[in-house]
């Protein structure tokens, strides 16, 4: 599965870089997340909790933040468990400066397997974007200043078709389960 999507945050870069490396604020953001703690300054460990389909499951994984290049860019690689299934993935997470603040982009590749594969590839992608959404969404109003808060999201599914796009515009993958989250998986 490969999504990806841009977010505008009226906050400048440097700021931006940081608030993506605060366990605190990345925490508040992953959709479910339990529990999110950092175990060295490129990995981290966590647990959230999200529905998929008919499933509630409950993922623990292990996040790496790789090729960093502060305050520019990183890849964020993850896998995580769940009696349900496992998921692995990959985000990579460009800041560009831009009139308003930071434009933040990202690209996640990722993969699920077990009983969670078989609710259908499309249910996986929807809960997948949402996910995603939900996570740069929140993440952006946690760090713009109140006043200006206008995070403008433009999510674009890159494995979808055109109804699943007007379905469900939103996501990150399981970051508390798996991220890439990508990031973030879940968390990527």
């Amino acid at each position: 599965m490969k999504l990806s999507g841009s977010y505008q945050i009226n906050l400048e870069k440097q700021k931006v870089w940081e608030a993506l490396n605060d366990p605190n604020i990345l925490k508040q953001a992953i959709p479910g997340c339990e529990e999110f703690k950092k175990d060295s300054e490129t990995k981290f460990i966590a647990k959230a909790t999200n529905k998929i389909g008919p499933f509630n499951a409950s993922f623990t994984g292990e996040i790496e933040l790789k090729d960093l290049d502060p305050p520019n860019s990183y890849k964020i690689a993850g896998s995580g468990n769940s009696p349900v299934g496992f998921a692995s993935g990959e985000a990579k997470v460009r800041l560009e400066d831009s009139e308003n603040g930071t434009k933040l982009i990202y690209e996640v590749d990722a993969n699920v397997g077990g009983k969670i594969a078989q609710v259908g590839s499309r249910l996986i992608d929807m809960t997948a974007k949402k996910m995603a959404d939900i996570f740069f969404g929140k993440f952006s109003e946690l760090i713009s200043p109140k006043e200006n808060l206008e995070s403008e999201s433009i999510p674009t599914n890159i494995n979808s078709d055109s109804a699943n796009n007007k379905i469900n515009k939103k996501l990150i993958y399981i970051v508390g389960g798996v991220m890439v989250l990508a990031i973030l998986y879940f968390v990527i």
